[in-house]
């Protein structure tokens, strides 16, 4: 009895013997995609959103007032050597700004010059009209202006820092990141598939599909933000998510169809057998991401629901696009997959012998088992210590390149004013007729920070009401940075103040919020939400893996050596972020922690991209075991053959990550790093030591309680008369390819059928047939290739490589 072809061969056949329709549909849902997300526009997370904890609460009750928020700049002028100021020249070069500022019209109203306390610097306010979203591309006017005064007055500068030059200046920084970023990631990648397939067609398919990917993705993600608010941060992880799986899962599909076309299988033949092997690998890896990924939505916080649904997103575009647009553009491509070709690196792609490195390498690992495990355990348990140490903080201005020049300015402004800096937001929400006292009661608490070193004293805190006298705020300054002791500590005495100045006021509610108290919540959060999520991505992944392969050791396997990749790569950040001696290779300025949200980000991305080599290694090894090979064959068997996709998938994307350690913004420099890093030990530490050793010492018991096909568990498939027999040539039926009869390939899971054996041979088929190979009775190997044919049958009618 025939059963049914899995779902993945069915999508496959389809796509590769209707090419132009998979074409065409996949073009029309990209277009479609980016059409709606940008007529959707996005939904950015608020404020009232953003926070947790009493900093969330103080958003809250801000934003509850509904404050007119207006764009506000600080053009501070100072001495132009940094020294004692002209104050003549200053006062001169500010009433000629004043004017100018006055006779823009995206300015609303221009205060009186202050000086500093220490008489070296004078500080301008100037208020823009307009809201605050796109005040960045309205304030070249003001700058011009500034620009102009400072060239008329020698000997001084004059710095402007606020809500739209600010957001201006790290804009146009962090984009030529991301524009030098995509320049050298698309050239890196596509030289490095060059080397992989050594022809220019092969290599570009992954990264066309991928690019195609992101940008779907990406408008996918606009209209998902209209449900869950999307951060600023979502597209690029997009792209950094939407790069490496998509390129990876081409790549995994790619791989095998040419190696199935090399043994003598038609084109659609080939895509079949890569449909059921490779493509339900990449269904499952994009399974196992997407349920890591949705652990970050037990975190409760807006931040990480948005990089969970970004990511969701663009994983399951990647899958839909190797199981459908994938198999159409290699039916389409045909021979012409393998075109133009690359002299000396088709050559060497095309080498049929074994590799003689990757036995080399497993032979530690295959002869003295327990030894290895030992040893290269102890090598990433040591590496891991460091983890140990982890201190964690909100990413800050502190944390930004001092060559960056609005960051040199915010330095001068904050150095000047202190006030200007690291600032607390008081807010209190009681009944409109209550305004009174609270006004009163936050002048007590204004005079209690008078006289105190944990504050700033430069200007007095304003106070702020509300239209409907409902909610007052007021900013507290501080002169200590915010990853200093001294900002912590002025934030505990505010937040022991305020409660006991409001309590006399009746219904009174209040709250201290900030940068600083933003963090500390945040950090305090996470650590309450970290083992729930941590247990649901452990305990899905493990499920996951249980009923993939059935086998207990296999899903315990997973989660131990992930969980010890991703605890070494976690020791490797902190060594690198925490301290100071790699300041100057990656050029950022040490903090003395880790950005907050990185960890619990970093593991689940880790865990579900760690997936991917374990299923497809393992996948591989358990093909061999059902081939007949016992566990020590296996197990290099199926590495071997493994290791060349693996290896190539894991260089693109510890190249993609590791450029994202160039950008200028910490986080995205350490996430590059901790994600490089991570990929790197996952391929090499794990996947050559530490997972063959383990297998096999496990032995038999690796697929406990499954159970692998009887007639060939612990046997090699040359190694007993019943597997010879097994080979032995079968007449194929009237009509049918030569491959329509095909040992399994899938997992033990209901994917693992057969091709349909003696289904008739369809005129797509006979189309791919390659006729000079066509030998009914020729005996195969135990992957479905004819065996026995002479080399001149081998390289076909021309005398290249039949492909």
């Amino acid at each position: 009895m025939v059963r049914k072809k899995p779902a993945t061969v069915r999508i496959a056949r389809w796509s590769a013997t209707h090419p132009w329709s998979a074409i065409g549909l996949w073009v029309v849902f990209v277009a479609l995609c980016l059409f709606l997300g940008g007529a959707a526009g996005t939904n950015k997370i608020s404020d009232e959103e953003s926070g947790v904890g009493e900093a969330g609460r103080a958003g809250r009750i801000t934003a509850s007032g509904h404050f007119i928020e207006r764009p506000e700049e600080n053009v501070l002028i100072s001495a132009a050597n940094g020294g004692k100021l002209d104050v003549a020249t200053a006062r001169k070069a500010a009433e000629e700004l004043v004017g100018k500022m006055k006779a823009l019209p995206e300015v609303e109203s221009v205060g009186t010059a202050l000086p500093s306390p220490d008489g070296r610097a004078l500080l301008l306010p100037v208020t823009m009209k307009g809201d605050t979203e796109n005040a960045d591309t309205r304030v070249q006017p003001l700058l011009d202006a500034s620009a102009a005064t400072e060239k008329a007055h020698e000997g001084i500068r004059i710095d402007q820092i606020g809500t739209g030059s600010t957001a201006k200046g790290l804009g146009e920084t962090l984009g030529e990141d991301f524009k030098k970023a995509e320049l050298i990631s698309l050239p890196l990648t596509l030289l490095i598939l060059l080397v992989v397939f050594g022809a220019v067609i092969a290599a570009g398919v992954p990264v066309l599909l991928a690019m195609s990917c992101v940008g779907a993705a990406i408008g996918l993600s606009a209209l998902a933000s209209h449900v869950l608010p999307e951060t600023s941060a979502v597209s690029n992880v997009i792209l950094l998510m939407g790069m490496a799986v998509g390129v990876d899962y081409s790549l995994f599909y790619l791989k095998r169809e040419r190696e199935e076309r090399r043994k003598g299988a038609s084109h659609l033949d080939a895509i079949e057998i890569a449909a059921e092997t490779s493509g339900h690998t990449v269904v499952v890896s994009g399974t196992t991401v997407v349920v890591s990924m949705a652990g970050l939505y037990l975190a409760q916080e807006a931040t990480f629901a948005s990089l969970a649904t970004g990511s969701i997103i663009v994983v399951a575009v990647a899958v839909l696009a190797s199981l459908t647009v994938l198999p159409a553009l290699l039916a389409k491509f045909g021979r012409w997959v393998d075109r133009p070709k690359v002299p000396l690196l088709w050559l060497l792609t095309m080498r049929s012998n074994e590799s003689r490195l990757w036995p080399v390498l497993l032979r530690p690992a295959l002869v003295r088992p327990v030894l290895t495990l030992v040893v290269s355990v102890g090598a990433l348990l040591a590496l891991a210590l460091p983890a140990l140490d982890m201190k964690l903080k909100q990413p800050g201005s502190d944390d930004l390149s001092r060559d960056i020049p609005v960051v040199q300015a915010m330095d001068r402004l904050t150095s000047a004013f202190p006030s200007k800096g690291t600032v607390h937001q008081v807010a209190v929400r009681a009944p409109a007729e209550r305004a009174g006292e609270v006004e009163t009661a936050l002048k007590t608490l204004l005079s209690r920070t008078e006289g105190q070193e944990l504050f700033a004293h430069d200007q007095t805190p304003t106070i702020r009401a509300s239209a409907d006298k409902r909610v007052h705020t007021v900013a507290v300054g501080t002169p200590h940075s915010p990853k200093s002791d001294g900002a912590r500590k002025s934030l505990e005495l505010l937040r022991a103040w305020v409660p006991e100045a409001i309590a006399p006021v009746q219904d009174a509610e209040g709250a201290v919020g900030g940068k600083v108290a933003q963090g500390v919540d945040f950090t305090g959060h996470l650590e309450d939400r970290m083992p729930w999520v941590v247990g649901f991505v452990l305990l899905l992944t493990f499920a996951t893996m249980l009923i993939i392969f059935r086998s207990l050791a296999v899903a315990l396997s997973a989660i131990l050596l992930n969980l010890l990749s991703a605890a070494a790569s976690f020791g490797a950040l902190v060594a690198v972020f925490q301290s100071t001696w790699a300041e100057g290779l990656l050029d950022f300025h040490s903090s003395g922690a880790v950005v907050s949200w990185l960890p619990l980000f970093l593991f689940v991305v880790l865990f579900g991209l760690s997936m991917d080599y374990h299923v497809f290694v393992v996948s591989r090894i358990r093909e061999a075991a059902h081939d007949g090979a016992n566990v020590r064959d296996a197990v290099r068997d199926g590495i071997t053959r493994s290791a060349g996709v693996v290896t190539s998938a894991a260089i693109v994307m510890v190249a993609v990550f590791a450029i994202f350690g160039t950008l200028s913004m910490v986080e995205f420099k350490q996430l590059g790093v901790g994600l490089a890093a991570a990929i790197l030990l996952d391929a090499v530490v794990i996947r050559i030591f530490v997972l063959p050793a383990l297998m096999t010492a496990l032995g038999r018991w690796n697929w406990w309680p499954g159970n692998l096909n009887s007639a060939h568990r612990g046997q090699h498939a040359a190694g007993s008369d019943e597997t010879r027999q097994l080979r032995l040539p079968q007449p194929v039926p009237a009509g049918a390819t030569q491959y329509g009869q095909r040992p399994s390939y899938g997992l033990d899971s209901g994917y693992g059928q057969e091709f349909g054996g003696q289904e008739q041979t369809s005129s797509r088929e006979q189309e791919y047939a390659p006729q000079e190979h066509q030998q009914p009775y020729a005996p195969q190997d135990s992957y479905g290739a004819p065996q026995g044919r002479t080399q001149q049958e081998q390289q076909g009618h021309d005398g290249r490589p039949d492909l």
